[in-house]
């Protein structure tokens, strides 16, 4: 393969498993800002809270198959750390400096990984506390327990998805873009991503 090719990142399933995630997030964190804070203008765009609680509660388990769908082909990338993992975080990925010396990296980086493992631990954990709520609503020992345990991650993934489509467009030019054709360059894969193009270089990637 030479430096003019394109190399395929994301498969077509990832990408629909992506992009499902990631409307439902979306759609999640709005009906859910209605809620924590009562907005009227959300809860009337859903058509009325009611509504909203069921929109939300069955685009909840769209987010959930999505996420676990989506550990097929990411976790195994994601669970992978070793030293130049902990080399990457005293840097900080050489995004608050160009002038860091970055450690090589495999498919995903550090912040990848780690974010990833942050929204599978925190959808599975919205996921058990919400279906509690659903489904126990007279048991308010666990329904008080599951709503703490539901904002808490949910004040996680606002924090995460700015922090997310910023990285993705403007603070790591080419990720969107694979998310998209599910391609990227040869010689920006190698660049960025050098020990996966070692490995599939070597037919282990």
């Amino acid at each position: 393969m030479n430096n003019k090719d394109m190399i395929t990142m994301a498969s077509g399933f990832e990408r629909v498993c992506h992009w499902t995630m990631a409307v439902s997030c979306i759609l999640l964190t709005v009906s859910g800002f209605g809620f924590v804070f009562k907005i009227e203008a959300i809860g009337a765009a859903f058509g009325g809270f009611n509504s909203m609680k069921n929109i939300h509660n069955w685009v909840g388990i769209v987010f959930i198959v999505s996420l676990i769908l989506s550990s097929v082909n990411w976790i195994k990338y994601a669970v992978r750390f070793d030293a130049d993992d902990v080399g990457w975080m005293m840097v900080a990925g050489g995004y608050l400096s160009h002038k860091v010396k970055v450690p090589p990296v495999g498919k995903l980086n550090t912040g990848q990984k780690m974010s990833y493992l942050g929204v599978l631990l925190s959808g599975i954990a919205l996921t058990v506390s919400g279906i509690i709520i659903w489904f126990f609503p007279n048991n308010k020992t666990w329904v008080l327990l599951s709503f703490f345990v539901h904002n808490l991650c949910f004040v996680f993934i606002c924090i995460f998805i700015p922090i997310h489509l910023y990285l993705g467009t403007i603070g790591n030019p080419g990720t969107l873009q694979i998310m998209i054709s599910g391609k990227m360059p040869y010689w920006m894969a190698k660049k960025k991503h050098p020990k996966w193009i070692a490995e599939v270089e070597q037919g282990r990637g």
